[in-house]
């Protein structure tokens, strides 16, 4: 069991700490990524099984993160380097946390660029610049912010400076008190939205897209898609869990905690779509129309609507606090691991970690403009750190974590932490040693 090493800061409340670990969770990949996917994979029967994937997979391993990174009271590196120690591991598990902490810093280099996207979004949606825009006048839009190395620099430059005046004012100060003001707000404006759904026309079309499922549709990738995103919209594989559940005394129950994450998540997740789906069907637009759903298509129908600048300012506000929230979760294992190495303190470690991920994400938005022809294995910039964290940093290590909790510590210690029965933990066994490292092992090759 952990003991909360003196000096190591600490959660404040149980709250506190389920808002920051729910902000973490919902962020770009459940206002943006999440709709387009259950557009492009066919509606309802993705959505089913994305949610037995998220119970049967993604909370084991966050439960598991949390409870090493409790254990460890470190950040990710240090934390599996004594807990290798102290199961008389392989050294060599340390390279599970400093995957963690190296894809949360390369995935927040690439990340606060598309929060730079949402923030140029909420400009031009005060100025009115999608007011009479179809598609085309939307897409040149949106060509021409990436057109603009300037322009991108700008804001994904101000999207930083948010995410490292944050995570500078510390645990408390910083992670636990952003997320008790965001995550209300973001579901406020969630909510708006969901209202305004409700009056398009397009809302019942939406529920029966959502919730109706075509079980004959299913397929393979659909399969493949919902167990994988199920995977990655927890923000597990990042370290960022671990970094969490290291400033976790002994009073918190993980299982509880996590089940309350997890539903937040998908409520949050559902809701997105009850927002979004009713306008796409009511102004007669492309569910797969992918990765473009939000930056291009949904503007398109705020430019042609009552009062569609207000509903889009709504929604581009509503992003990039998800993104925010997000932000500032994978910029905090980096800091933890430079603040505990170094004589720099919470404020130098900060700027350290926050100034090199954005030099990275200034490498990366070239990749759209001045270096579009610069190639590495075929890829830009932008496009290489994003392969290199979700189709190997990520699944790799929420393999490994999952892997070294079930195969590596003691298991009535692990059954005591939990809070289990013998019968409840058999089954907790089951599926921390068999069933959640095949669902990722089956991901991580599906993707390569």
């Amino acid at each position: 069991m952990s003991t909360a090493k003196q000096g190591h800061a600490q959660w404040s409340s149980r709250m506190g700490f389920v808002l920051a670990a729910t902000g973490s969770a919902v962020g770009l990949g459940n206002i943006w990524k999440f709709p387009y996917m259950v557009g492009d994979s066919g509606g309802a029967a993705f959505v089913f099984i994305y949610l037995a994937c998220i119970f049967l997979i993604g909370l084991p391993i966050l439960v598991s993160e949390w409870l090493l990174g409790r254990r460890g009271q470190k950040n990710p590196i240090n934390t599996m380097q004594e807990m290798a120690a102290v199961s008389g591991s392989s050294k060599l598990w340390v390279l599970v946390g400093l995957g963690g902490v190296l894809g949360a810093f390369l995935i927040l280099s690439f990340y606060s660029v598309i929060g730079g996207w949402s923030l140029a979004y909420i400009k031009d949606a005060l100025i009115g610049s999608f007011a009479g825009q179809d598609a085309d006048g939307i897409g040149a839009l949106f060509t021409g912010l990436l057109a603009s190395p300037v322009t991108l620099i700008f804001w994904h430059s101000l999207f930083m400076l948010l995410t490292i005046g944050i995570v500078a004012r510390g645990v408390t100060g910083g992670l636990e008190k952003a997320a008790t003001l965001l995550m209300p707000a973001l579901g406020v404006l969630l909510l708006l939205l969901v209202i305004y759904g409700m009056t398009t026309g397009g809302f019942g079309q939406a529920l029966e897209f959502m919730f109706k499922p075509e079980w004959s549709q299913v397929d393979g990738g659909i399969i493949l898609a919902a167990l994988g995103h199920a995977f990655f919209t927890l923000s597990l594989g990042m370290g960022i869990m671990m970094a969490y559940g290291s400033y976790l005394g002994e009073d918190v129950n993980l299982l509880q905690s996590a089940r309350t994450v997890v539903i937040m998540d998908t409520v949050i997740a559902l809701a997105a779509g009850l927002a979004i789906f009713p306008i796409v069907f009511a102004e007669g637009l492309n569910l797969g129309e992918g990765p473009g759903l939000i930056f291009v298509t949904l503007p398109v129908a705020f430019g042609n609507i009552t009062a569609g600048w207000l509903v889009g300012l709504a929604f581009f506000v509503l992003l990039t606090f998800a993104a925010i929230t997000s932000a500032i979760s994978l910029l905090e294992p980096v800091v933890e691991f430079v603040e505990e190495r170094t004589p720099w303190g919470r404020v130098g470690s900060t700027l350290v970690a926050g100034c090199a991920a954005w030099a990275l994400g200034v490498l990366a938005l070239l990749s759209f403009n001045v270096l579009g022809d610069f190639l590495i294995l075929g890829l830009n910039v932008f496009d290489l750190l994003d392969t290199l964290t979700s189709k190997f940093f990520l699944p790799l290590t929420g393999l490994g974590v999952i892997v070294f909790l079930a195969w590596r510590l003691d298991k009535e210690a692990v059954r005591k932490e939990l809070g289990l029965d013998v019968y409840d933990f058999s089954l907790w066994n089951l599926i921390v040693r068999y069933l959640a490292p095949v669902g990722v092992i089956v991901v991580f090759f599906a993707n390569l």
